[in-house]
């Protein structure tokens, strides 16, 4: 999903919850500045805030970060190029998402009421730092929600034949 490109010569990414604006600037070789920028044009760039308006970035945030950095500085993508390519990116996992929880509603189906029926899926979105807001995921476009919402109620109707499936 997240293309390294040429980031291989990045520092790597420590095992923590929460990076400074600083630390994200050292481990992309992006300066702060520049970070700043960039929440204001790729909206799916978006930093929790907390007191004093402090930005703290999460992993994936650095990650898409790299891949900004990397179709940026490496691949020669415009700014508006970028954000397209990171918007069909965000479209396609959504759409592989869909299809492999219809493909679990079929297997549920044809398991029955074996022990297997038990399992149920993790929530995708579950880690998302924007998971505030009402749907989660601020900064989708309207088709994206639609699909997103389908498959919320996709997991819905899941969990529903799983329940009936354990009774």
């Amino acid at each position: 999903m997240l293309d390294q490109g040429s980031n291989n010569e990045l520092p790597p990414i420590p095992a923590k919850r929460y990076f400074t604006i600083g630390e994200v600037s050292d481990l992309c070789l992006v300066k702060p500045h520049v970070l700043r920028y960039w929440e204001q044009e790729f909206p799916n760039l978006k930093p929790v805030k907390r007191r004093g308006n402090r930005r703290y970035y999460q992993r994936h945030d650095v990650l898409v970060i790299r891949q900004i950095r990397g179709l940026l500085y490496d691949q020669g993508f415009t700014i508006g190029g970028a954000r397209q390519r990171l918007e069909n990116e965000l479209l396609k996992r959504a759409e592989l998402e869909s299809k492999s929880k219809s493909d679990s509603a079929r297997s549920i189906k044809d398991l029955g009421s074996s022990a297997e029926a038990s399992f149920v899926y993790e929530d995708d979105f579950a880690d998302d730092p924007h998971n505030g807001d009402e749907s989660g995921f601020p900064h989708l476009s309207s088709k994206q929600e639609a699909r997103l919402e389908m498959i919320r109620e996709l997991r819905q109707e899941l969990e529903r034949v799983l329940s009936l499936l354990q009774n």
